[in-house]
């Protein structure tokens, strides 16, 4: 975030505010327009005079006369119709104090030859008689409009001043590179000389010296809806990113300041913009240029600079980053800025590009804490006529990073959903409290998606009834939950967070034996905390090309930081094993990419569990990042005994042989194992039309242990299996 002392050094041009209601600008133009008259008037005497006697053809301007044709071949190379005597630089649209056309130079750059070429250009657009002023002097009735060779003519005194002020309508000069003027080609003309081709001024100019102060029908497409009035007060953003924007505001008023403005998605950037305008004495224009084709940018970015100017408002520009990709991109927005006439506010989930650090101040909007959080949700749920428990607000803020916009409308989505759940219980309107699992799923479907793609999301079904470990181990995921749910106020109310940005998540190591729980324990702790479980595919994530790694990682975890999910690496050995002694340069890059994902996992705000069979294959600088460290041993007797008598659903038919205790003695399974026994059993039973019973049970041990290698001698009972 920028600090306030570096905002007041931006370097942007002088910025002139628009007043905010156009006063006097039509006796400024009839007194321009009278000075153009007398213009006007000398210019026909003169134009009669160099025609003599070929003025007063009949079909003059229709056709072409010999004796014009004469007056033609005696002219001069480069030298105009007709000659006017008057002074050089005088000017007939004066830019004085406070005036239309001083706003124009001022901001736009212009010379007093520029604003007399804008004024010549706009005298049709106020009145038609100098549609015909301008055939004359064309000597063709068709050309109505002023074309460049006119405009010289009428404001230079010779061949040299026209020399010196044609390029004033080259495109790289201020009126056409603006676009306050267009050079129009004659349709009855092929690709005409720059003199031939007509001078016309932009409807947005004219709309607004005519009265019109409406939105321009160029840029309706892209207006987004007002943000509404709220004040920086009302803002929901910490206390020192409010000082910092009413610091920018403050700034932006004296007229000296460009603005980026970042952070994620619903974080209510046009809702700051709008208000950082508001406490600048500013209205607020947004435009969204998503959509609009890359080399149309450019032109819609200048043309709603220039409404934002002739309204007195900032302008607000949303989904930019997109363009800005481009390297010419960005150079061609850093040219814009340099020449804007209003003050921007670029409204992006990105950070700034480099190359407008010199134009811009940066602004970060971060994502609210957990009490920033809580309290967005009790303002969403009020406004929509529900309440909602402190404590269950609280849980909601620290399991979900949501920013304001996502948590309006998971709460809306809560509301609907509870109004549905009572009028199908009993047939009243909702209930007024929000129902917490009402929440929790509106907030996991803010998040849904993100991680799709990148992760196998896991269905979490089990609950802590469905899973057997020691006591310890259980006590260990039990305070895994609770440091999640607690996060908030550890972390940010008790100030553990200002501490270090580092091991503000949750980073679990789940070690053991294959079959023994791990992958279970992680949907009990998602199940129970209400957010999705996301399995990582390490073959996907780990490439062998120089790169590629990393950016997988960060892919992954950006997507989990706004999905607030669960990330589960399964046989995490493969990637996360000790880093090797450094033989080569391939070996040398291994390390960089462990060392890159232990740095992901530190920031990662959520929860990541690493699941191996060989714990001792992590060395100790990652074993320090871990916040549990959970040991799931093969299962003891009782505890298989426990697993066997839970393992049957409530419909499975059994019996009477079948003795939980028995079985866990003679088959020394772990808890995966057991269940895939279990379930096999079960499809041999239903096929032999029987309940299930211990032959069953025996010849699905058996298959279990071909698979690992094993097997039973023919006429074993099970009392003596061993595995």
């Amino acid at each position: 975030m920028a600090s306030a002392t570096k905002i007041q050094n931006v370097e942007s041009p002088p910025v002139c505010p628009a007043p905010r209601e156009l006063v006097g600008v039509v006796a400024e133009l009839h007194g321009a327009l009278r000075g153009l008259d007398c213009l006007l008037s000398s210019a026909l005497d003169a134009f009669d005079a160099s025609l003599g006697s070929a003025s007063q053809e009949k079909y003059r301007g229709l056709y072409i006369a010999p004796e014009q044709v004469n007056l033609l071949l005696n002219r001069q190379p480069g030298q105009p119709s007709f000659v006017i005597d008057r002074a050089s630089g005088l000017a007939l649209w004066p830019p004085t104090e406070g005036s239309f056309a001083r706003r124009m130079a001022d901001s736009y750059g212009l010379s007093g030859f520029e604003l007399d070429v804008l004024l010549i250009a706009l005298a049709p657009e106020y009145d038609l008689r100098y549609e015909r002023l301008y055939a004359y002097l064309q000597d063709d009735v068709t050309r109505k409009r002023p074309t460049v060779d006119l405009i010289l003519a009428l404001l230079c005194p010779s061949g040299i001043e026209r020399m010196q002020h044609r390029p004033v309508f080259s495109a790289d000069a201020p009126l056409v590179r603006q676009g306050i003027v267009h050079l129009v080609a004659d349709p009855q003309q092929t690709d005409p000389p720059l003199l031939a081709r007509y001078v016309k001024p932009d409807e947005q100019i004219v709309h607004h010296l005519l009265g019109d102060t409406g939105l321009d029908s160029r840029l309706a497409p892209f207006v987004r809806p007002s943000a509404g009035e709220a004040s920086l007060a009302d803002l929901h953003v910490a206390d020192e990113t409010r000082a910092h924007l009413i610091r920018v505001a403050e700034v932006m008023a004296e007229g000296r300041l460009h603005v980026w403005l970042h952070g994620p998605a619903g974080i209510g950037k046009r809702q700051a913009a709008a208000a950082v305008a508001r406490h600048a004495g500013y209205a607020l224009l947004t435009i969204d240029v998503t959509g609009i084709a890359a080399d149309e940018i450019g032109p819609t970015v200048t043309l709603a600079m220039r409404q934002a100017w002739l309204r007195g408002a900032i302008l607000c520009l949303g989904g930019i980053h997109g363009w800005l990709d481009s390297p010419i991109a960005t150079e061609a927005v850093a040219a814009l800025l340099t020449e804007s006439p209003c003050h921007i506010i670029f409204a992006s989930e990105r950070e700034m590009p480099s190359a407008l650090r010199q134009h811009v101040a940066d602004v970060h909007l971060p994502l609210p804490d957990a009490a920033l959080r809580a309290t967005c949700w009790q303002s969403a749920l009020g406004e929509l006529g529900r309440k909602a428990d402190e404590r269950r607000l609280a849980t909601l803020a620290n399991l979900f990073r949501l920013t304001p916009g996502q948590i309006e409308a998971a709460a809306a989505e809560a509301v609907r959903q509870a109004r549905l759940h009572a009028k199908q219980r009993d047939g009243i309107g909702a209930l007024p409290f929000a129902s917490m699992d009402d929440c929790i799923a509106a907030a996991r479907g803010q998040s849904a998606g993100r991680l799709d793609g990148l992760a196998g999301k896991i269905d979490s079904r089990a609950t802590w009834s469905d899973i057997v470990l020691p006591d310890d181990a259980l006590s260990q995921l039990h305070e895994l939950c609770q440091r999640v749910e607690h996060r908030g106020k550890v972390l940010d109310e008790w100030g553990f967070a200002e501490r270090s940005v580092r091991g503000q998540g949750c980073s679990v190591l789940f070690a053991g034996p294959s079959g023994t729980g791990k992958t279970m324990a992680a949907e009990v702790i998602a199940n129970d905390l209400g957010l999705d479980l996301y399995c990582i595919d390490l073959a996907g994530v780990v490439s062998k090309y120089i790169g590629e790694t990393e950016k997988n990682l960060d892919r992954i975890f950006s997507a989990a930081e706004s999905a607030n999910a669960i990330l589960f690496f399964d046989e995490a050995d493969a990637l996360f094993g000790k880093r090797s002694e450094v033989k080569d340069s391939h070996d040398r890059y291994a390390n960089l990419e462990i060392s890159y994902l232990l740095q992901k996992m530190e920031r990662y705000e959520g929860v990541t569990i690493l699941a191996t069979n060989l714990r001792q294959n992590l060395d100790e600088a990652f074993m320090r990042r871990l916040a549990f460290i959970v040991h799931f041993p093969f299962p003891d007797e009782e505890q298989r005994r426990r697993i066997w008598s839970g393992v049957w659903p409530a419909g499975v038919p059994l019996a009477e042989d079948i003795d939980p205790g028995v079985l866990a003695g003679q088959l020394k399974f772990s808890g995966g194992h057991i269940r895939n026994v279990a379930l096999a059993a079960a499809f041999l039973a239903a096929g032999d039309g029987q309940p299930v019973g211990q032959a069953h049970v025996l010849r699905a041990a058996q298959r279990e242990l071909q698979k690992i290698g094993k097997s039973l001698t023919p006429g074993e009972q099970p009392s003596r299996a061993t595995a």
